[in-house]
């Protein structure tokens, strides 16, 4: 059982900006570090570094070229009815096991081989070319980014992978987790004999996303300072529904 973790009463987040603009390939905890120097900021131990997914996902090169893509009659068809591309529709097909649209006109609401429930399985546009696909393994992927920042930090921290996605009930985006290391993903809370799990790296996720959800800034990094949590390395995926597809 997920214990409850220290109380917080308040918190305070920051981005890290300015922040490089991250090519194929780059190392991520580097440029984390970099950041940090670069604006005379220390990480504390209990800090929860939010890190948004598109910049985990450029650096562990998950590109798809859009002209590499066969979209199948079900993609064409989705594609005349949503407005999306038919080559990015079969990338959701792709990378999901079930499907539904939110009104007639979408937007594409897909259960991830992952087993997130997510706005077009996340898949994320790069131009008119490409799109860029989540981590595949967001779990694992927090893990060594965190270790790594330990590593070359020396303070004890967690850390959050956050993905912008839609809500099939509402228009707009929130923040939701992905990935996480170092803190348990749910929160147990209890009053007046009532217990209750909530999605804990949810929360810390929407909280960054006041900052990482502001386009055209250019601050996929997020320092939160001054949250309770439980220490703990069971990742997001263990607090799904479904399980990995295999």
């Amino acid at each position: 059982m997920t214990a409850a973790p220290p109380r917080t009463s308040g918190f305070s987040a920051f981005s890290l900006e300015p922040f490089p603009e991250l090519q194929p390939g780059d190392d991520l905890a580097t440029a984390i570090s970099e950041a940090l120097t670069r604006t005379s900021t220390e990480l504390l131990d209990g800090d929860v570094v939010v890190v948004a997914s598109k910049v985990v996902s450029i650096a562990e090169k998950r590109y798809v070229a859009l002209a590499d893509v066969t979209p199948s009659a079900e993609a064409v068809d989705l594609s005349a009815r949503t407005g999306k591309p038919a080559a990015v529709v079969q990338l959701i097909l792709d990378h999901s096991t079930e499907h539904f649209l939110a009104t007639q006109r979408g937007p594409i609401i897909a259960r991830h081989t992952l087993g997130h429930q997510l706005t077009s399985a996340g898949i994320d546009r790069a131009g008119t070319e490409g799109a860029w696909l989540l981590p595949e393994d967001p779990d694992a992927s927090a893990r060594t980014l965190r270790d790594a920042l330990v590593a070359e930090t020396g303070a004890e921290i967690a850390v959050v992978i956050a993905d912008s996605d839609g809500r099939a009930d509402r228009r707009g985006a929130t923040c939701i987790s992905i990935g996480a290391a170092g803190t348990a993903p749910l929160r147990v809370s209890e009053h007046a004999g009532k217990r209750q799990e909530e999605t804990f790296t949810d929360m810390i996720a929407a909280a960054a996303g006041i900052i990482l959800g502001q386009r055209g800034r250019g601050a996929p990094v997020a320092v939160l300072r001054g949250i309770g949590y439980t220490p703990s390395d069971e990742g997001v995926t263990t607090m799904l529904h479904h399980s990995p597809a295999g």
